[in-house]
């Protein structure tokens, strides 16, 4: 199998959907004989936040002198992102060899319990990391928690970044029931820390960590200033981020019989930590400045936004605004339209895309002082764009991959990997949430 295959293969297992339950994941790591026993891992949910934070741990035990694994998703541009190995993504090859290892497996299922694409690409994870011999995996949950594919393993701790409201289709209406999704992956006397204060879901979270026996670690924000990441210049901007950094630095406090990390690791990994697509700014020789972010959910733009005020008070940036059609996009359109001198929809490149004329009427309601129009492409939006000397893009991970292959930040996959992220229509309804 090349790589190409390897690639068109997982593209295919998009049409299966996504199918929140353990069972396949469990069956396929048995039978590729449980790679995850013979690793250690930190298993990181949240809405918001959480990729940060695993970019923040690997940095620090890497730091340290571990061979740290990592697995996070979406991909921004090419696959090989998701699994990393001292930040140093799979190569081709090993895509390629593991997918065609893993390929035989799926035989064993009936048709209509075939894994999904997360399901495999999960088993392709915990392969490549235990054949790399990782001394630990971060390892970043896909969506909630309980049910995500990533929960088969009994990790060292347990973290949640905050809960938020972001896939209430799947997740439940209310903060409380999205917080019991989340809280799904705490283990039996295994440590959780969260940086999560909203009380109707912190009063899950600490039932459910009660109820298993975990120990709790709180973090408050005030705790975005201790030492030291009250000296400390982070190179990831927003308060948001400092707010991620704190619980970063009490996950590895409350590991630090297992895992020992030094002071200078800290500072270091703090310091030198890199995760693309979060407030990533670009100047440009022309003298343009382009930001990048996400800030794909209300969570996000209310960041973004904040971050807006702080770092750029006398700036009005041309909006460049993409979003996916099952996000709250009304609302999103309400919090970042009154920012910008001029706004441009796009369509981000997904299935899931919400239409640029229902954006452009939103936020035109928004900030009807405002030049609002829509554009078939980024590609067009950002020729149109080409002039404005302040150019925010914002509103998907998705449609932050796309600029950065057209800006060239990132040497270009081809959308048939960024396709890969996208959903096909056939997503499974989660079993009923268990009451918390």
């Amino acid at each position: 199998m090349t790589y190409k295959e390897a690639i068109e293969f997982l593209y295919d297992l998009r049409w299966f959907g996504v199918k929140l339950g353990l069972a396949n994941t469990f069956k396929l790591a048995a039978l590729a004989g449980m790679p995850q026993n013979g690793l250690r891992f930190i298993h990181v949910a949240g809405t918001n936040g959480k990729g940060s934070t695993c970019a923040m741990l690997e940095s620090i035990y890497r730091r340290a002198g571990l061979r740290v694994g990592l697995f996070t998703s979406p991909h921004l541009v090419r696959f090989n992102e998701r699994i990393q190995v001292n930040r140093r993504p799979i190569n081709d090859d090993d895509v390629a060899g593991l997918v065609a290892r893993v390929r035989p497996l799926l035989k064993e299922f009936p048709e209509e319990q075939h894994p999904t694409f997360f399901e495999v690409v999960t088993l392709v994870g915990l392969l490549y990391f235990a054949a790399r011999k990782c001394e630990l995996v971060v390892w970043e949950t896909g969506m909630g928690g309980r049910l995500d594919a990533t929960n088969i393993v009994t990790p060292l701790a347990s973290v949640i970044t905050n809960v938020q409201f972001d896939h209430q289709k799947w997740l439940g209406e209310t903060l409380g029931s999205i917080a019991s999704e989340k809280a799904g992956i705490i283990k039996p006397g295994i440590p959780v820390i969260t940086g999560a204060f909203e009380p109707e879901a912190l009063h899950v979270i600490v039932e459910a960590a009660r109820h298993q026996n975990a120990p709790l670690a709180i973090v408050m924000p005030s705790e975005r200033s201790r030492p030291p990441l009250d000296e400390l210049h982070l190179p990831l901007p927003g308060h948001h981020q400092k707010m991620n950094a704190a619980v970063a630095l009490d996950t590895v406090r409350t590991l630090a019989d297992i895992l020992p990390v030094s002071d200078a690791a800290i500072r270091e990994g703090l310091g030198g930590v890199e995760w693309a697509g979060r407030l990533q700014r670009l100047a440009e020789p022309s003298g343009r400045v382009v930001l990048l972010d996400g800030a794909h959910n209300v969570g996000g733009a209310e960041m973004l936004a904040a971050a807006l005020k702080e770092y750029y008070p006398e700036q009005r940036p041309c909006l460049v605004l993409g979003i996916l059609r099952d996000k709250d996009w009304p609302r999103m359109c309400e919090l970042l339209a009154p920012l910008a001198s001029r706004i441009l929809l796009v369509p981000v490149h997904s299935t899931r895309s919400a239409e640029p004329h229902g954006l452009a009427e939103a936020c035109h309601r928004a900030n009807p002082r405002a030049r609002v129009s829509e554009h078939s492409t980024l590609g067009v939006a950002l020729q149109d764009a080409a002039d404005e000397p302040f150019v925010t893009i914002a509103g998907s991970l998705y449609l932050v991959g796309e600029a950065m292959e057209l800006l060239h930040v990132s040497p270009a996959a081809g959308g048939s990997e960024r396709g890969l992220n996208d959903w096909a229509a056939s997503i499974q309804p989660p079993p009923k949430t268990r009451s918390s």
